[in-house]
C-alpha cells in the first residue's frame, strides 16, 4: 500500500504510556508458538489459496500470535489495536473450523457479534472471499436494514452470522435464529459494545450458545468494562496483547490546535480543503450536517454521516468517500470504527471527544496496518483542561500550537488551503431503499401497535423511552 507524500518537516509528539487495563489472566496451558507465515497453519488448503489471491502474503503480528491457539480451539483474548489485522485473525480460525460442515435453517455455526452496522458490513466484506472458497455462507444480521432480506438469510442456512447485538436479539425473539448449534462464538470490539450499553444483550446472547463452544474476543483495548464477560465466558483464554493501544502508534501523529471561538469554522473549512482525503468529527449529526452543508457550499466535496442516515444512505456515503468522489468525511462516533479506507492520513476532531477511548479510536481510522498518520484536535479556550485532562488519560503527550486560518503552520501540520468558492454538489440518495425498512416484528399488521407501544400519543419516542434505550445498533 502506497503512503501519501508528507509535508510535515519536524515530528511531532506521539504517545507515550497507554491507559491502565485490567489485570489479563495468567494462561495455564502454555500457548502455541507464533508462526512467521501462513503456510506453517493448519488450514485448508483452499483457504490458503484463497489467501495467496488476495494478496494476503505475511501475517500481521496479531494474527501470527494468535492464529495457531486460535485454530487448535482454544479461547482467544487478544488486543490489538484498530488496523492491526484483527479480523483475519478470528476469521480464519472460525472459516477453518467450519469446512465441510452445513447449517440447518436458522441454526448457524459460528456467531461474530459487533457493535456497529459498519463493522458488521466491514467484517462481512473482508471475510466474503475467505467463505466463498469454502462454500461458506455468511449472514449479516444488523438494524437499520431490511428484516425480510435477513430472515431470508436465515432460512436458507447461514453457516456464519455477523450480527449487532440488538437486532440478533430481535430476530431470535421472533423464532427466526437459535444459536445452540454456535460452536464458535467472535466479540470483535467488545470494550465498545459495553461502552453503548450492549452487555445485557451480549451476555443473554452468549448464554444461549451451547457450552463447550469456543470464544474469541479481539479488542483494541482491555478495560475493566470487559473483565465480565472475560471472566464468565473465556475458558483458560491464550492472552496475546501484540499492538500498542490506538494513540501509541509510533507512526502516529498528535497535535491539538488551539483556536479562538470566532476562527473554528474558517480553520476547519481550510483543512477539508486540503488535498487528500480526511474524516472531521464533531459531537452531532445537525452539526455535522450544517459543516457539509457549508463545505459543499464552498467548493469542498464533504458528505456527512451519522445516525439519523438510513443504513443504505450511510452505505453509499461511506462508499463514495472510499472511492474518492467525496474527499471530506464529516461524521459523528458512528465512523470512530470499523471503518477501514486506504491512505487516510488525517482525522479531525472539530469537537474533542467526550473522553480518550473516543479519542484513541476515532484517530485509529488512520495510521492503519503500518501507514501513517495525523490527528488534529481543534480546541477553544474553555476546551483547554478538559483536554489536557483527556490526552493524559489516552497516553499521550501531543504537540500544541496556536492558530489562525491561513497561517503556514496550519499548511505545515494539516495540508490546509483555501477553497475554491466555487460550489459543489454530491447526489447521496435521499430516499429509503425500495424494500422499505422493518423493525423486526412489525409486518404491516404489526407495524400500527408497535408504534403505539413505543411512542407518546403525538407520534413521538418519550423522554422516558429515549433516556432508557440504549444506543442499539447504531
Amino acid at each position: 500500500m502506497r503512503s501519501p507524500a508528507r509535508t510535515h518537516a519536524r515530528p511531532a509528539a506521539r504517545a507515550t504510556a497507554r491507559p491502565q487495563e485490567f489485570a489479563l489472566p495468567v494462561t495455564r496451558t502454555e500457548p502455541l508458538p507464533a508462526v512467521t507465515s501462513f503456510a506453517e497453519l493448519d488450514m485448508p488448503a483452499r483457504l490458503l489459496a484463497a489467501l495467496r489471491d488476495q494478496g494476503v502474503t505475511e501475517p500481521f503480528p496479531i494474527q501470527a500470535a494468535t492464529l495457531p491457539n486460535a485454530l487448535a480451539g482454544r479461547d482467544v483474548l487478544g488486543r490489538g489495536r484498530t488496523g492491526s489485522g484483527k479480523t483475519l485473525a478470528f476469521g480464519l480460525p472460525v472459516l477453518a473450523r467450519l469446512a465441510g460442515r452445513r447449517a440447518q435453517p436458522g441454526q448457524p455455526l459460528a456467531l461474530v457479534l459487533v457493535p456497529t452496522r459498519e463493522l458488521a458490513q466491514q467484517v462481512t466484506d473482508a471475510l466474503t472471499p475467505y467463505a466463498r472458497a469454502l462454500r461458506l455462507r455468511l449472514a449479516a444480521v444488523v438494524g437499520g436494514m431490511a428484516v425480510s432480506r435477513q430472515v431470508t438469510a436465515l432460512r436458507a442456512g447461514a453457516e456464519v452470522v455477523i450480527a449487532t447485538p440488538g437486532r440478533l436479539k430481535d430476530l431470535i425473539d421472533r423464532g427466526d435464529c437459535r444459536l445452540d448449534q454456535v460452536a464458535v462464538t467472535v466479540l470483535d470490539e467488545a470494550d465498545q459494545m459495553a461502552d453503548m450499553g450492549f452487555m445485557p444483550q451480549v451476555t443473554a446472547l452468549l448464554d444461549q450458545v451451547g457450552r463447550g463452544g469456543q470464544r474469541l474476543l479481539f479488542s483494541a483495548t482491555l478495560d475493566r468494562n470487559i473483565d465480565l464477560l472475560v471472566r464468565r465466558y473465556l475458558h483458560d483464554p491464550v492472552v496475546h496483547s501484540v499492538d500498542p493501544s490506538a494513540g501509541a502508534v509510533s507512526t502516529m501523529e498528535h497535535h491539538l490546535l488551539h483556536v479562538h471561538d470566532a476562527d473554528k469554522r474558517a480553520t476547519a473549512t481550510e483543512i477539508a480543503a486540503r488535498d487528500g482525503r480526511v474524516i472531521m468529527f464533531l459531537d452531532t449529526k445537525h452539526a455535522a450536517d450544517r459543516l457539509a452543508r457549508h463545505l459543499l457550499s464552498v467548493g469542498v466535496r464533504a458528505s456527512a454521516l451519522h445516525g439519523g442516515k438510513s443504513q443504505p444512505q450511510r452505505t453509499k456515503t461511506l462508499a463514495r468517500f472510499k472511492d474518492g468522489h467525496v474527499t471530506v468525511l464529516v461524521a459523528t462516533n458512528v465512523a470512530a470504527r470499523g471503518i477501514h479506507v486506504d491512505d487516510l492520513d488525517l482525522v479531525v476532531n472539530v469537537d474533542p471527544p467526550g473522553d480518550h477511548k473516543d479519542y484513541l479510536h476515532r484517530g485509529g481510522r488512520t495510521a492503519r496496518a503500518g501507514e501513517s498518520g495525523t490527528v488534529v484536535t481543534l480546541v477553544l479556550p474553555h476546551q483547554r483542561r478538559a483536554m489536557d485532562r483527556l490526552m493524559a488519560d489516552a497516553g499521550i503527550t501531543p504537540r500544541s500550537v496556536r492558530i489562525r486560518p491561513g497561517e503556514a503552520e496550519l499548511h505545515r501540520i494539516t495540508g490546509a488551503r483555501t477553497p475554491s468558492g466555487v460550489p459543489v454538489t454530491i447526489t447521496v440518495p435521499a430516499t429509503e431503499e425500495r424494500e422499505r425498512t422493518e423493525s423486526p416484528g412489525r409486518g404491516r399488521r404489526g407495524r400500527r401497535s408497535g408504534r403505539a407501544a413505543g411512542r407518546g400519543g403525538n407520534g413521538r419516542a418519550t423522554a422516558r423511552s429515549r433516556r432508557s434505550a440504549p444506543r442499539n445498533d447504531t
